[in-house]
Parts: C-alpha cells; sequence; structure tokens
C-alpha cells in the first residue's frame, strides 16, 4: 500500500522574523462549555508554546478560533470572550478581545495593538462566511495581520476561510509549533514505526474508522479491537451481541477487515469477555464467561480476561496509538477497560500516541496525560491523517523552502 502526505515539509513559524509584524495566528479554542464556564481548558495550554514565541519576538499577535455549531450568526452562549479571560490567566498578561472578527471592530483592534499584544477576535462561526471558504471574509480577515501561522491542527481537516482562503492570501503562511508537533508524531507513524507496532482501536463505528484500520493494516503487527465497533466485529463472526451496539453499515467492512487481517497475517485481537448490563439498567452489571453477549444484555465494557489480554500486548510493544475508548468510561461501573489500557501505555516504556476526542478526554481524566508521547489536539483531523488523507489546513500553508 503506498502512504500518502507522510509528513508534508511546510514552512515552520520558526523559520521566520516576525518582530514587531502582526501575526495572525489560527488556533484551536473549541473548548468545551458548562454553563458558560470552561470546563477543560487542554487546547487553549497547547497554543501557549507558539503564543510564547511570537511574544520573545514581540510580534502583535491576532488570535482566531471558533467555538461550537453557532449556525453562522451570533449567540452569546458561543462567545469567545470567557476563552479571552481564560488565556489571559494562562499567559500572566491582559487579553484584548474584538466583539467581531472581521469589520470596523476587528480592523480598530488590530490597528491598535502594541509590541507583544495578544488579541483574541470573536467566533468565526458567527460568520456564515467563514464555513463557506468565502473569498470575501477571507480578504476581510487578511487585512488583519502581515503574516499568517496556523496553530490548530484540530480545524486542519475543514476547507474554511480561515484554514484554507486566508493563507491562500496572506503570506508568508506557516504552521505552529504545535500544527508541526502534530505533524511529527502522526508522520512517525505511517512511515517508520518501531516494531511491535500495536494499534488500539474503538469507538462506536466501524464505518467511522474503515479508513484508519485499512491504512494501519500493513503496518501494525497487532490490532487491539474494544468499545461499541468490537460488538459489530464479533456480530459479522456469528458471535451473539444481544442489544448492544451494531453498526448494520459497518458489517460487510467489518467481515473485509477480518480477511484482510488473516490475509497480512495481521493478529486482530477482539473482546473475549464483556461488562455488560441487563435489560437495559446500568445498575444491573455482570461480567459474562465468554465472548457472547445474551439477548437481553447489553455490552458496555471489555472484561477482565480481555483487559489483560490488551495489557499483555502493550506491555510488548515499542509503538502504541490508541483511537477510541474501549467501553464507557464516562460511567465508573464500565471505565476499568479504558483505564487499565491507559496505564498499561502509560508504563509500558514505548512510542504512545494517543489519538483526539473522546479517548485524549478520558486519559486527561485519568490524570496520565504527561505520561504519553503525544496526545493529539484533533480528533478528525488526526483521524483522517492517519488515514493518509491529506488535511487542507497543512497543504494550504507555504512549503519550507
Amino acid at each position: 500500500m503506498t502512504v500518502r502526505n507522510t509528513g508534508p515539509n511546510k514552512l515552520s513559524i520558526r523559520n521566520l522574523d516576525l518582530r514587531g509584524k502582526r501575526v495572525f495566528c489560527r488556533v484551536d479554542y473549541n473548548v468545551p462549555m458548562k454553563r458558560g464556564l470552561i470546563a477543560d481548558d487542554a487546547r487553549i495550554i497547547a497554543s501557549l508554546p507558539t503564543i510564547r514565541l511570537l511574544h520573545e519576538q514581540e510580534a502583535r499577535v491576532i488570535l482566531a478560533s471558533h467555538l461550537g455549531r453557532p449556525g453562522g450568526r451570533p449567540r452569546a452562549e458561543f462567545s469567545l470572550r470567557p476563552v479571552a479571560e481564560r488565556l489571559s490567566e494562562r499567559v500572566g498578561r491582559p487579553v484584548a478581545f474584538s466583539g467581531d472578527c472581521v469589520g470596523e471592530k476587528a480592523d480598530s483592534a488590530s490597528a491598535g495593538l502594541e509590541p507583544a499584544g495578544i488579541l483574541l477576535l470573536e467566533n468565526l462561526r458567527f460568520h456564515a462566511e467563514e464555513e463557506a471558504n468565502d473569498t470575501d471574509f477571507s480578504l476581510a480577515l487578511a487585512r488583519l495581520g502581515d503574516a499568517y501561522v496556523n496553530d490548530a491542527f484540530g480545524t486542519a481537516h475543514r476547507a474554511h476561510a480561515s484554514t484554507v482562503g486566508l493563507p491562500s492570501i496572506l503570506k508568508p503562511a506557516a504552521a505552529g509549533l504545535l500544527m508541526i508537533r502534530e505533524l511529527e508524531h502522526l508522520s512517525s507513524l505511517r512511515r517508520d514505526p518501531e516494531s511491535p507496532f500495536v494499534a488500539i482501536l474503538g469507538g462506536a463505528k466501524v464505518s467511522d474508522k474503515i479508513g484508519l484500520i485499512r491504512h494501519l493494516m500493513p503496518l501494525v503487527d497487532v490490532l487491539l479491537i474494544g468499545g461499541g465497533m468490537a460488538y459489530t466485529f464479533l456480530d459479522a463472526l456469528g458471535t451473539p451481541v444481544g442489544q448492544s451496539l451494531l453498526d448494520e453499515d459497518g458489517l460487510t467492512l467489518a467481515k473485509s477487515l477480518i480477511r484482510q487481517a488473516r490475509e497480512l497475517n495481521k493478529e486482530m485481537v477482539l473482546p473475549m469477555d464483556h461488562v455488560v448490563c441487563v435489560g437495559g439498567q446500568e445498575d444491573r452489571v455482570r461480567t459474562t464467561e465468554g465472548p457472547e453477549i445474551s439477548k437481553e444484555e447489553k455490552g458496555m465494557d471489555i472484561g477482565p480476561a480481555t483487559i489483560q489480554r490488551f495489557v499483555e500486548e502493550v506491555a510488548k510493544a515499542k509503538t502504541l496509538l490508541w483511537n477510541g475508548p474501549v467501553g464507557r468510561f464516562e460511567v465508573d461501573a464500565f471505565s476499568r477497560g479504558t483505564r487499565r489500557v491507559a496505564q498499561a501505555m502509560a508504563s509500558s516504556g514505548g512510542v504512545t500516541v494517543v489519538g483526539g476526542g473522546d479517548t485524549a478526554a478520558a486519559v486527561r481524566a485519568f490524570g496520565l496525560a504527561d505520561k504519553m508521547t503525544h496526545l493529539s489536539t484533533g480528533g478528525g483531523a488526526s483521524l483522517e491523517f492517519l488515514s493518509g488523507i491529506s488535511l487542507p489546513g497543512v497543504q494550504a500553508l507555504d512549503d519550507a523552502p
């Protein structure tokens, strides 16, 4: 299989002299909010190295992001103002806030920014033109800066105005430190992973991971399958899965992937026991003795025998990729499988790369984020990149000289 896009050689922020310049920096501040408060500021923290580098050069930093899905119109619950306040706390200096990302407010705020000053623009998605990659909107954004930096890996798979249209206009267009780190770590998995290479794959649907599994199959030594998608694989083998989550559209795909693993002599490990709830009642929990799940039961987590096998495979690995929880980790009764996998990876001694989204959230919830080699900030972006798909937000950046 030909591996595409194994680490695009893009212009780095480190190669630019940005002293005194207005730098339009696309960041990913799409943080989880609860009742108007930031529930997790990991994405804000991830942007700090680039912001600090720009501050050292006394650049004028104009930050832009989206938050949620406001539907192309201003909605107070999706304002980035709370993010500006949290960012100010994290950087230890004032962060100015513009009530709009284009127009007079934004133009005035950008023009008035002092050297080493920081400005955060209001939610890009308050304008429908952002997701439409509108040229006039891109031009309006371009007026705010003298150079462009993309440090938002989590949105690099979206061909929007701020990720694709703008860097085609505002030059130079370079990758920020977070973007570079993401590309380096993820590219290494697709190019030269040290063997044994073990991939742990979970999540709900086989159809969501089909590209990833097919792309990784020739590279990995062992595939550990858990989470909701495991029940689809088991069903494809004729194993009863009761009321467990089943991806009907993924059954044919699961059968083809099982065949592919056999043809390539790859080991695919499926759950051999489960933690289930009975009759849909989450307070009625038991562990099965084998892979079969009775018709009145629903699989919620991998069982102890499966956990032991997964942990043994992780311990032998030199390279590990984890994308998708292996159980419903948010509920304590069904969190043991995901927790034990996270702990095994943290103590493995190998190169450990964790996909974004729910998997990264689980690792952070267990307090193990700093024990991993790399914790990706982009769920969908990391999935597409590892599936061999070129990311528009990366391709739009200038090539390295």
